[in-house]
């Protein structure tokens, strides 16, 4: 659903994998919701405990939580962008679901456990390679997508 910002939306309900042009506050926008709901729904699910205490994901571990929804914040930013900046240029694949997803989970496991900074620079660092990795997918020679400029 988030992926259906803007007017290309309007012409095809299912367009999960158009191309995105448009001016930059719109792709702005774009980067900033998908970042915060991520965020934000991370933050709200470290509230309880999934699963059974042997094996479950932990509710937040006591301490402040300010510097990981930080972290996450930066973190989910850049993953966003990496994914609109190529779904700007051929078709991506659900852009918003990934960048969401990789948001949401690393901003849920830093809160339940809450790592040390080199473990948060390599989550941040599979994030990250997980978004470029998508974007290089359907940005590679022979892929079948069209590109949005002549």
């Amino acid at each position: 659903m988030i992926d259906n910002i803007g007017p290309a939306a309007y012409g095809n309900p299912d367009n999960s994998e158009e191309i995105r042009p448009g001016p930059l506050w719109r792709h702005a926008v774009w980067v900033v919701a998908v970042t915060a709901v991520g965020v934000g729904l991370g933050w709200t699910t470290g509230l309880f405990r999934v699963g059974p205490e042997e094996y479950g994901l932990p509710s937040a571990a006591p301490g402040p939580l300010l510097p990981y929804l930080a972290a996450w914040t930066v973190i989910g930013l850049a993953a966003a962008g990496v994914l609109r900046g190529a779904a700007a240029r051929v078709p991506v694949h659900a852009p918003g679901t990934i960048a969401f997803g990789v948001t949401w989970l690393g901003t849920r496991l830093s809160l339940g456990w809450r790592p040390e900074w080199p473990m948060l620079a390599l989550m941040a660092a599979v994030a990250l390679a997980a978004a470029a990795g998508w974007s290089l997918m359907a940005l590679r020679p022979g892929s079948g997508a069209k590109s949005a400029r002549p």
